[in-house]
């Protein structure tokens, strides 16, 4: 069986949660592979909506096991209360549908108040961060004081393993930021008692990963964030702190590259951003508050109102680029419906020089201006549209142009809300 990759091809809160639990239905594995409760996947299933941080989109499928890669920085009171608040609709998250991997990172207290901190102390210069502690637990990741999950159901070194996580946190925030320090036997009690909760779903991921394959079962890496909040390949330093590429996902499930088959970038009809960056086709006229409206645009994780504008070609090609994407999902295409024009943009323009590549520049991406192209609107209603020949002919046509710029298809295309609001061209475990 094929098996997938589907990251994010914009800033985030493409629809990755939608297109994760439609295509649960042909797989038998979702992998989440990195990370943080940063994110917030969202979906409607019978007029009822759940949102999810860390546990993977393929939960409200039966008969998908789901796994938290050791890529995942894993803050234990949120996943616990996302398992609780499943369960009590219902749906029993027991080690068949729910494991989590034995290397993957925990978020702390100490982290989350020292990224609080720190956007406290850069004032008007905030990146914008969700302050849940992501930055500062990939920072103990890489500078080896972190804590793993593994490290919860070790009570005889877990002490030891406080205090260093402690150690210079304390120092920054008490010296730095004059924020009170966290006490380490507080600390400890309260990762003993995470160890003691989630050991029945602890893991090796990557074996089971390993021994799936080998079966022949299909896998869905699930990515958070989007392309633009790449590490690497993103808006720096207005980013997340891990990679949020289809290249991350081998690393942060614990498989092998030979194992991907099909790279699904997801994008939205127009183009949204949370939090500071620039933002080249932002629109703050009459067409962006449509969008805003229309799309509902708030941040599931943040709550915080999106920042709304039209198609970015330029992104779009960055993301086919350094995702080696195989086919679109197109999501929120009925978000476009009743608006006379629909504009897209095709490239920038810096110092009367065209740019049709996304820049490394933070100052020089903030003096481009978008070259746009415009195209008839449509008024018909395409929420119960589930054949891609029955959307009105001004929507199939810009669909056709997006494929066209792009040199690659679009697979998947969403036209509502809810969980069947999806016209399936190809599917992608099909392709």
């Amino acid at each position: 069986m094929p098996n997938v990759v589907c990251i994010g091809a914009q800033w985030g809160d493409e629809g990755k949660g939608k297109i994760v639990d439609h295509l649960g239905l042909s797989a038998d594995l979702v992998v989440r592979f990195q990370g943080g409760p940063n994110a917030g996947h969202t979906l409607v299933v019978e007029g009822q909506k759940t949102v999810l941080h860390l546990i993977p989109s393929g939960i409200l499928r039966e008969g998908t096991l789901n796994l938290i890669g050791p890529g995942v920085v894993v803050a234990p009171e949120t996943l616990l209360d996302e398992i609780e608040g499943l369960e009590q609709r219902g749906l029993k998250v027991q080690r068949d549908r729910l494991r989590i991997s034995d290397r993957a990172h925990v978020i702390l207290p100490v982290h989350r108040a020292l990224d609080e901190a720190r956007e406290e102390a850069r004032a008007g210069a905030a990146i914008g961060t969700t302050g849940r502690g992501i930055g500062p637990a990939y920072e103990a990741r890489v500078g080896r004081t972190g804590i793993r999950i593994q490290d919860l159901l070790e009570p005889d070194t877990l002490a030891a393993c406080i205090d260093l996580a402690l150690e210079e946190r304390n120092y920054l925030l008490k010296n730095l930021y004059a924020w009170s320090p966290f006490d380490p036997e507080e600390a400890y009690a309260l990762a003993r008692e995470w160890g003691v909760r989630l050991e029945p779903y602890v893991d090796d991921v990557s074996v089971t990963l390993d021994r799936s394959l080998r079966e022949g079962h299909s896998v869905l890496l699930e990515g958070a964030q989007g392309t633009l909040l790449d590490i690497d390949h993103g808006t720096y330093p207005f980013v997340t702190s891990s990679t949020t590429l289809a290249g991350g996902a081998c690393a942060g499930a614990g498989i092998g590259p030979t194992h991907i088959d099909h790279v699904l970038g997801i994008s939205k009809a127009y183009t949204t951003r949370v939090g500071g960056g620039p933002f080249p086709t932002e629109d703050r006229g009459a067409a962006g508050r449509h969008l805003f409206e229309v799309g509902d645009e708030y941040g599931a994780t943040t709550e915080r109102k999106r920042r709304c504008g039209w198609l970015d070609l330029v992104v779009l090609r960055h993301a086919v680029r350094v995702n080696g994407v195989t086919s679109l999902a197109l999501l929120k295409l009925d978000v476009l419906t009743g608006l006379s024009e629909i504009r897209a943009c095709v490239e920038y323009r810096a110092l009367g020089e065209p740019v049709r590549d996304f820049p490394a520049s933070i100052r020089r991406l903030e003096a481009c201006e978008s070259v746009y192209k415009s195209f008839p609107g449509w008024n018909e209603p395409i929420g119960e549209v589930r054949e891609f020949e029955a959307l009105p002919a001004a929507a199939r046509d810009y669909v056709c142009w997006i494929e066209d710029e792009l040199k690659v298809p679009v697979s998947l295309i969403g036209v509502g809300p809810d969980r069947d609001a999806i016209v399936e061209r190809v599917n992608p475990f099909q392709a």
